[in-house]
C-alpha cells in the first residue's frame, strides 16, 4: 500500500515524492504536486475553522474542476468524510444524500448547466438541520471561506490529519439506486489506497502520464480511478466537466494526454467524430473501458483511431470499492473486449452456479465493503457470513479465471421458460452497421410470459428495420433471443449515475404491449 497510509495524508506525501511536476491543469491554472499539497492544506485549515469534529461528513455536489479536487482532499485531510452528490441529483435526492450522510458542511455551485445547487435546496422545502454551512466553489464566498484558515495553525491541521487511522472511514460513496433508493457505502483509508495502488499497476498507470479525467469525480472511478490513482502514481490530473467530442479531442492534443477512460460510447463519439482527423493525438499510450460485452472492433479501433497502444477493461462495483476484476493492456482485443479479466490481485472471485454455467458473480477480500450506511438488514443480504459479496451480476469463469460479466440478475429475462441475458442480444446489435446504441428489456407476453424489446439508436443516416434486425440476430442467437420488436430512439435515456434508464424503457415497452392488446380487444 502507498507510503501516505491514509487519503488525509495524500497530498502531503505527493508533494514529497512528486515536488514541481504538474499535478493538476485546468481553466488556466495548473499547480505543481507542491502547490496542490499546499491547496489541500489551506481548505483543510479553512473546514477547520467551521468547527468540525473528527468523523463528521462533509458533501462535495458539483461538476469536476481543481477546486473539487482541493475541495474533497482539503475535508479529508481536516478528519472529515468526504460524501460526493451525484451533479444529476434534483434537490429531494441531494437532500436525502445529506440527511443521511449527516453532512455538516457542502461544497458546491451556483451555475452549472443552468443549475443552481444552493437556490435548489433552498427553493425545496427540504430540511437539513445538521447543514452548517454551504461554500460554492466558483463564487465569492469561496474566498470568504478561505480566509478561515488564517484561525487555524498549519501545525494543528497536521495534528488532526496525523490522527486519521488507516481503518478509518474516508467517504462514503451512494449506489446508483438501478434497484431501488440509493445505499451509502462507507469505504476506509486502506481500502481506497489499496485497491487503486493494485489497480494502477494492473493497467500501467505511471509517473508523468497526463490523464484526462470525463468521469465524473461524484463517481467511483473519477474519483478514486482517476484522483487518487494519480496522486498514487504521479500523473497529472486534467477534469473534464462535460463530454463533448471536438471539445475532448482538442484538449487531448493541446495538453498531450495519454490516459483517457470511459464508457464504450466515448470512444465510439470520439471514432466518429468527422474532425477527427485534424486532431493530433500522438500522446495516448492508454485508454480504459468497461461493459457486459464490448465489440472486438471498438478495442481494435480504440488503438488504431485514437492511438492508444494499451487498452485494458474491467469491471466493478460501489460495494467493492470500485474494481472486482481487470483484464490488463497486453491481452488480446478478443479477450479485452469478452472479458473483464482476472479478480483483482489479492482478492477472490467465483460464480454461484456449476463450472461453465452462468450464475451470480461474488467476490471476497480487501475490497469489500464492511457493510451499508444504517442498513444492517441490506448487509446481511449483501455479504454473507464468509465474506462473500453478492454482486447481482451475472457471468461466467473461463479456464484460466477471467470473467464474462453477460447481465445484471434483474435484468435477465425469461422467454418461454429459457433465460435470456439482455447484455448478449444487446452486443449483437450493436454489431449492425445502422445500430449505434442498443438496449434490450422485457415486455409481458400472453403466450411466452416475457419477451424481449429492442430501443436502438441509429447510425447517421441509417434507419432501424424490425424485419432485418430480426433476421439479423435470428443468424447469430438462438430464436427464444432474438427481440419481437425494434424501437429506434435519437439516444438512450439515462438515470442519474449515466446508465442505461431500463426502468424507463420497460415503461415504454410495457406501455406499448397494452396499446396493442387494447386494439385487438373487441
Amino acid at each position: 500500500m502507498s507510503g501516505a497510509q491514509t487519503i488525509a495524508r495524500l497530498a502531503d506525501w505527493a508533494a514529497r515524492r512528486y515536488g514541481d511536476a504538474e499535478a493538476l491543469v485546468f481553466d488556466g491554472e495548473r499547480w505543481t504536486f507542491e502547490e496542490l499539497r499546499d491547496w489541500v492544506d489551506r481548505v483543510a485549515r479553512a473546514v477547520l475553522a467551521q468547527g468540525v469534529r473528527p468523523g463528521d461528513s462533509v458533501a462535495v455536489w458539483a461538476p469536476n474542476s481543481a477546486r473539487w479536487v482541493a475541495a474533497a482532499l482539503g475535508a479529508m485531510a481536516a478528519g472529515c468524510v468526504l460524501v460526493p452528490v451525484n451533479t444529476r441529483y434534483k434537490a429531494a435526492e441531494a437532500a436525502d444524500i445529506l440527511r443521511r450522510s449527516r453532512a455538516r458542511l457542502l461544497f458546491t455551485e451556483h451555475d452549472f448547466l443552468g443549475t443552481d445547487y444552493p437556490a435548489l435546496l433552498a427553493g425545496s422545502g427540504e430540511q437539513l438541520p445538521l447543514l452548517r454551512r454551504t461554500v460554492a466553489l466558483h463564487a465569492d464566498g469561496w474566498e470568504t471561506f478561505l480566509a478561515g484558515a488564517e484561525r487555524i495553525s498549519p501545525k494543528e491541521r497536521l495534528a488532526r490529519t496525523d490522527a486519521v487511522r488507516a481503518g478509518d472511514v474516508g467517504d462514503i460513496l451512494f449506489t446508483s439506486g438501478t434497484t431501488g433508493r440509493p445505499k451509502g457505502v462507507p469505504t476506509t483509508h486502506e481500502q481506497t489506497l489499496r485497491v487503486y495502488d493494485a489497480w494502477a499497476r494492473a493497467v500501467t498507470l505511471q509517473r508523468g502520464d497526463r490523464y484526462l479525467l470525463v468521469n465524473p469525480f461524484f463517481h467511483t472511478f473519477g474519483y478514486k480511478a482517476g484522483i487518487i490513482a494519480c496522486l498514487l502514481h504521479g500523473a497529472t490530473i486534467v477534469p473534464e466537466q462535460v463530454f463533448d467530442p471536438a471539445t475532448v479531442l482538442g484538449r487531448m492534443r493541446d495538453e498531450r494526454i495519454s490516459v483517457l477512460t470511459g464508457a464504450p460510447t466515448v470512444f465510439t463519439s470520439l471514432i466518429q467524430h468527422p474532425g477527427r482527423e485534424a486532431y493530433d493525438l500522438g500522446s495516448m499510450r492508454m485508454a480504459g473501458t468497461g461493459a457486459a460485452n464490448i465489440p472486438t472492433e471498438l478495442i481494435e479501433r480504440i488503438r488504431e483511431f485514437i492511438g492508444a497502444r494499451n487498452v485494458f477493461t474491467a469491471y466493478g462495483l460501489t460495494e467493492a470499492t470500485g474494481v472486482v476484476s481487470i483484464c490488463r493492456p497486453h491481452e488480446s482485443p478478443q479477450t479485452l473486449a469478452s472479458t473483464s479479466g482476472p479478480a483483482l490481485e489479492g482478492t477472490e472471485l467465483r460464480i454461484d452456479a456449476p463450472p461453465g454455467e452462468p450464475g451470480e458473480i461474488l467476490t471476497r477480500g480487501y475490497h469489500v465493503m464492511h457493510g451499508y450506511l444504517d442498513d444492517p438488514e441490506a448487509t446481511a443480504e449483501a455479504v454473507d457470513a464468509d465474506g462473500w459479496l453478492r454482486t447481482g451480476d451475472v457471468g461466467v469463469l473461463d479456464e484460466r479465471g477471467f470473467l464474462r460479466v453477460t447481465d445484471r440478475l434483474k435484468d435477465m429475462l425469461v422467454v418461454g421458460g429459457f433465460n435470456v441475458y439482455p447484455a448478449e442480444v444487446e452486443h449483437v446489435l450493436r454489431g449492425h452497421p445502422a445500430v449505434t446504441d442498443a438496449a434490450v428489456v422485457g415486455a409481458p407476453d400472453e403466450r411466452l410470459g416475457e419477451v424481449g424489446v429492442a430501443y436502438c439508436v441509429p447510425a447517421d443516416g441509417a434507419r432501424i428495420d424490425a424485419a432485418e434486425l430480426t433476421a439479423y440476430t435470428r443468424e447469430r442467437l438462438a430464436n427464444f433471443k432474438a427481440p419481437r420488436a425494434f424501437h429506434a430512439l435519437p439516444r438512450l435515456p439515462h438515470n442519474a449515475a449515466g446508465k442505461v434508464d431500463k426502468h424507463a424503457l420497460r415503461g415504454l415497452a410495457e406501455a406499448g404491449t397494452r396499446a396493442v392488446a387494447e386494439a385487438n380487444t373487441p
